[in-house]
């Protein structure tokens, strides 16, 4: 049973990892459309950073999915990233700064933090 609560832990990482991976690398591979489908953006400088940002997270949740042990700290920024963007997602549409295409990235980034509540839930068991 123990094994399977390993893979779940790495097929999670892996999830989001992939989905880190692909929305921070986008801006960077193709401005135009990351901008056509998220609207126009002031300081497309910072589109990057952010971009780059999340696509470090995603490189260290990757590789962590490829360590035989469960990690602590990486659950705990896998879950905290998720948290904040998810919060930027939703504080921002609220103010209206924001479209509503972000709230699909929040619905994710919570399917993400359900997972890994599971996860969590399941290795207490």
């Amino acid at each position: 049973m123990r094994n399977f609560k390993l893979i779940d832990y790495i097929v999670i990482l892996r999830l989001q990892s992939v989905y880190f991976l692909a929305t921070g690398i986008w801006p960077l591979i193709s401005m135009s459309t990351f901008l056509k489908i998220t609207g126009p953006k002031n300081d497309l400088w910072l589109v990057k950073v952010v971009g780059v940002l999340i696509g470090v997270i995603g490189m260290v949740l990757l590789t962590a999915s490829f360590n035989k042990k469960r990690n602590n700290p990486v659950i705990l920024l896998a879950i905290s990233s998720s948290i904040a963007l998810a919060s930027i997602d939703v504080i921002f549409y609220l103010s209206k700064t924001i479209p509503t295409i972000y709230l699909l990235d929040a619905v994710i980034e919570c399917v993400i933090i359900i997972l890994w509540a599971w996860n969590i839930n399941k290795q207490q068991k």
